[in-house]
């Protein structure tokens, strides 16, 4: 008997907790049911002295129950259109705005806002099935698949969604822009103006002045002022005109007209349609500065050097084209970045003359025309046999024409010691006998004498 009434006792303490339908004397009723051996409730109750008294109450077992977890969370708001979700936001922001600065409730709204602000936004601009390619003024845009949120459309100025938002970029001038946009584009692709005349505006910040646009943007075509009504002017320095602040974000850039007149690297403030277009330029060797600014290698040393650095590589070109070690070691690919280094030592790109600038120019071109010395005065006895013996002094080494301490006939390509050259005269002896030769197989013979 005391076995059953332990064993009572003890299914009167974990009783279901969760069932609140039943009071505490249900609880005993359903235990007494389950042991039918004990005699009432009343002896249930009659508790030894001694013994702990348990008592089935909702505070038996805290769960946690006492705060609701079910309810609908502060701020979440079930929404399915646009309007439904503008007045969510609201209503999100009014709970904000009550909840107490920094607490954990404020700051969970906080997130719920910026759900519902993604979820307006993918209403507004729903990911349908675009096309992959899109065609338009000259652009060729891809559609992108990269999700980042780092991207900033060139037309509308607003951050791409990548994750919720279909944006493309033209792979000739890497516009990029919402899907939604691409109808509104008004400027055709920069790479078309590169194709076609490839040349920069020389002349520095050539600023004609607002009442010339008709105090208008020079791409967008909207109004402008310098006082920032209804939007503000800015110059762009490589143009000269003015933009509103949608097509001119005070992107930098190294201007070429400041670069060839004045040696000045320092970035200046440009227009996005101008710095697309330096961009796409910088590689390309357009700059002659022999006729641009020839004092300009009286002042800056380093183009000295280059350039006669690239006058010996042109002179060492016709070893490696009749070289077969030279055409199978692929030497001249040394220089694929700058391929106009083979074929002239006139024309520049504005990359050259910023390299130039820093340095690395002369030390990379210091080193690739030590590689090409050394196979041709070393590695190669093809290449050593065409070198030439002076033809005046008939002593010392084997000349190339790319040596420092050596002439070059410009009419024969004769090579000489240059002291022996100077000392006897300023005339090639192998083009005198030459000219002499000639003279004597076209001479004329003198009229016949008669007795």
């Amino acid at each position: 008997m005391e076995y059953d009434e332990k064993l009572a006792r003890f299914r009167q303490a974990h009783l279901n907790p969760f069932n609140k339908e039943l009071g505490p004397r249900q609880h005993e009723q359903r235990a007494s049911e389950e042991a039918p051996e004990v005699a009432s409730e009343e002896a249930l109750l009659e508790l030894p002295p001694g013994e702990p008294e348990f008592c089935c109450t909702e505070r038996v077992m805290d769960l946690g129950l006492s705060e609701d977890h079910f309810s609908r969370p502060v701020g979440l708001f079930l929404a399915s259109d646009i309007e439904q979700l503008r007045q969510a936001i609201e209503e999100c922001k009014q709970v904000i705005l009550e909840l107490p600065e920094q607490s954990e409730k404020q700051k969970d709204a906080v997130v719920r806002l910026i759900h519902l602000r993604l979820k307006l936004q993918e209403l507004k601009d729903p990911n349908e099935d675009e096309p992959n390619i899109r065609v338009l003024l000259e652009h060729r845009f891809y559609k992108e698949k990269s999700k980042s949120v780092k991207q900033t459309c060139d037309k509308c100025n607003t951050i791409i969604w990548g994750l919720i938002q279909t944006w493309y970029t033209c792979t000739g001038c890497y516009y990029r822009c919402h899907s939604k946009c691409l109808n509104l584009i008004s400027k055709p692709c920069v790479r078309s103006k590169v194709s076609h005349q490839a040349e920069y505006e020389l002349n520095i910040c050539p600023e004609t002045g607002l009442d010339s646009q008709d105090y208008r943007c020079a791409e967008c075509r909207a109004p402008i002022s310098l006082r920032g009504v209804p939007s503000e002017a800015r110059q762009c320095d490589y143009t000269g005109q003015y933009y509103c602040s949608h097509c001119h974000w005070n992107d930098l850039a190294v201007i070429p007209a400041r670069v060839v007149h004045n040696w000045d690297f320092e970035p200046r403030k440009v227009s996005r349609c101008s710095m697309r277009y330096l961009a796409l330029m910088v590689s390309r060797p357009v700059l002659r500065l022999r006729e641009i600014n020839p004092l300009l290698f009286n002042y800056v040393e380093e183009l000295v050097e280059i350039r006669k650095l690239r006058q010996d590589i042109l002179l060492m070109k016709p070893y490696f084209i009749t070289c077969k070690e030279a055409m199978e070691a692929r030497l001249l690919l040394q220089l694929q970045d700058r391929q106009h280094f083979v074929e002239n030592d006139e024309m520049y790109s504005v990359q050259d003359l910023l390299d130039a600038h820093t340095g690395r120019l002369s030390c990379s071109l210091t080193e690739t025309h030590t590689l090409f010395a050394k196979h041709i005065k070393l590695d190669c006895e093809r290449c050593q046999a065409k070198g030439f013996v002076c033809e005046l002094c008939r002593e010392g080494d084997v000349l190339f024409p790319f040596d420092s301490h050596t002439s070059v006939c410009t009419d024969c390509s004769a090579v000489f010691h240059r002291d022996c050259y100077y000392d006897n005269s300023t005339t090639c002896p192998k083009c005198a006998r030459l000219t002499l030769r000639k003279q004597s197989l076209f001479q004329e013979p003198g009229p016949d004498v008669e007795p």
